[in-house]
C-alpha cells in the first residue's frame, strides 16, 4: 500500500467533504448531526489556511483515503501555543496506518511551528483512537462525563495531550 501525505488543495475538498459526511452518518468522531456540503468545506478550508493552520491529507489510488488538521483551542491570546487537532480516515482504509502517518504529520508540523501541546478530544468509547493517541505519547489527562449527544445516547469525552518540545 502506497500512501502519499501532503498538504491538500481545493481539488482534494470533495475527497474530504465525503469523508467528514460519512463520519457524521456513522460514527461518534463528530458529534454533529448536519451534513455538509462543498461550500461549507470550502469555507473550512479558507479559515484554515487564512490562520496558517495545516490541512494535510492522505491518498491512496489517487483517492483522498484521510486527512488532518488542527486549529485553536480555547480563542484566546493565552492559549495560542495549544492546538486541537481532527482527524479523520475513509471508512474502507481505517485500521490500515492512515491515521498514525496523519497523526505523525500532525505532530511534526506542529513542533515546527510554535506549538507546546496537541489537545485531542475523543469519545471516551472510541479505544482505537485513544490507543493511537497513547502510542504516539499522547496522555489521558481528563474525561468529562454525558457533555454530548448522538444517536439518541450521551457520550463521555476523553481529553488527551501531548506536550511538544518548547524551541
Amino acid at each position: 500500500m502506497t500512501i502519499e501525505l501532503r498538504d491538500a488543495t481545493a481539488e482534494d475538498l470533495p475527497g474530504i467533504m465525503d469523508i467528514y459526511n460519512d463520519a457524521v452518518l456513522n460514527t461518534t468522531a463528530i458529534w454533529n448531526d448536519i451534513l455538509v456540503d462543498i461550500e461549507n468545506r470550502k469555507e473550512w478550508f479558507k479559515l484554515r489556511k487564512d490562520r496558517g493552520f495545516p490541512v494535510i491529507v492522505a491518498v491512496k489510488d489517487g483517492a483522498v483515503a484521510g486527512y488532518a488538521s488542527y486549529g485553536d483551542w480555547r480563542a484566546f491570546d493565552g492559549y495560542r501555543h495549544t492546538r486541537e487537532h481532527s482527524i479523520y480516515v475513509q471508512k474502507d482504509a481505517r485500521g490500515s496506518g492512515i491515521g498514525k502517518l496523519l497523526m505523525q504529520a500532525l505532530i511534526d508540523h506542529a513542533a515546527n511551528n510554535d506549538v507546546h501541546v496537541l489537545i485531542g478530544a475523543i469519545e471516551a468509547e472510541n479505544t482505537a483512537s485513544i490507543r493511537l493517541h497513547e502510542a504516539l505519547g499522547f496522555r489521558v489527562v481528563g474525561r468529562f462525563s454525558e457533555v454530548g449527544t448522538k444517536f439518541g445516547r450521551w457520550l463521555d469525552l476523553t481529553c488527551m495531550e501531548l506536550k511538544l518540545p518548547v524551541a
